[in-house]
């Protein structure tokens, strides 16, 4: 019944955050679903993907005439990128090909943020400000679309590539959050989500679905989960702006994706990010990674 013969397109397959898109390859490849994966460049991350069976082909979302022979005979697709300046024309591109070839479904990632925004509300982060054009973009296209918004991955930075020297050498998870809550989701969760629906689109088109983890708390109820995974002491401690800001592991990164960050963690101090639904547990079936789960499950790296 599964088996379809017209590959579902799966964007940004090797990208950077926990790589949603690649765990949806896996995902649907597992279901022996054939599977079309666009990456930016040819490397060991897209050999991974022709490893699970996906035909792999290479493009920038950007090009219009590599979105038009990347999506050429598919039906459905995720559409997803890094956080780029280019996201925008991108979404324009795939919004563009899609109403011309009459695809059945387009499940775009947007983020939670976008539930807070519209003409009068808006963020200092260029990219959330993109996300909210871009969803604007995609329903006045017409294609049929599906919007997921999560919250902050717990692949984000805050919780993974800033967090792992702190917590390594110190035992200390040092965040700008105040006293703001945050339920940080697992990509694993996200990429769940969005296999359910490529494989079912009727129901869901239209829909926009917000996905949050298990438990929204603050940073000490995070650094408690961080202990009980790791088997030892990790105190929470709220640091100021500017160190998040300095940290070398976040200059390494884009001006954009910098902007977008400090963005976030601003938000999150503000109690912005005390985000709860129950949507992971209601598509999938399953219930949504703890922090505890997670950390165990990336345990080495912080050893």
């Amino acid at each position: 019944v599964l088996f379809r013969s017209k590959p579902i397109l799966i964007t940004g397959a090797a990208g950077e955050t926990g790589s949603t898109g690649f765990k949806i390859v896996r995902f649907l490849r597992e279901k022996n679903l054939p599977v079309r994966a666009m990456v930016r460049r040819i490397d060991g991350r897209s050999t991974s993907l022709e490893k699970l069976g996906a035909e792999v082909v290479q493009g920038d979302l950007a090009d219009l005439e590599d979105v038009r022979r990347v999506m050429n005979g598919c039906e459905r697709m995720y559409f997803g990128m890094s956080p780029s300046p280019s996201y925008l024309q991108a979404t324009a591109n795939v919004a563009a090909v899609a109403k011309a070839q009459g695809i059945q479904v387009l499940v775009n990632m947007s983020q939670m943020t976008v539930s807070s925004m519209s003409l009068t509300e808006t963020t200092e982060s260029p990219q959330h400000k993109l996300h909210w054009l871009c969803e604007q973009v995609l329903n006045w296209s017409g294609v049929p679309v599906v919007h997921i918004r999560p919250t902050v991955f717990l692949e984000n930075p805050f919780f993974y590539k800033l967090a792992l020297q702190d917590i390594r050498q110190h035992n200390e998870l040092r965040l700008p959050f105040g006293t703001g809550k945050t339920s940080p989701i697992a990509t694993d969760d996200v990429a769940r989500v969005i296999t359910t629906i490529l494989m079912e689109p009727s129901r869901h088109i239209g829909k926009v679905y917000e996905l949050t983890g298990p438990l929204s708390q603050d940073i000490h109820g995070i650094a408690r989960e961080f202990s009980l995974a790791l088997g030892r002491h990790v105190v929470g401690i709220d640091a100021p702006l500017t160190e998040l800001l300095q940290n070398p592991a976040l200059q390494s990164l884009s001006e954009h994706i910098q902007k977008h960050i400090a963005t976030m963690a601003k938000l999150q101090r503000e109690g912005c990010y005390d985000r709860m639904t129950s949507t992971v547990q209601e598509l999938t079936g399953i219930a949504p990674t703890t922090v505890q789960q997670w950390v165990k499950d990336h345990r080495t790296e912080f050893e």
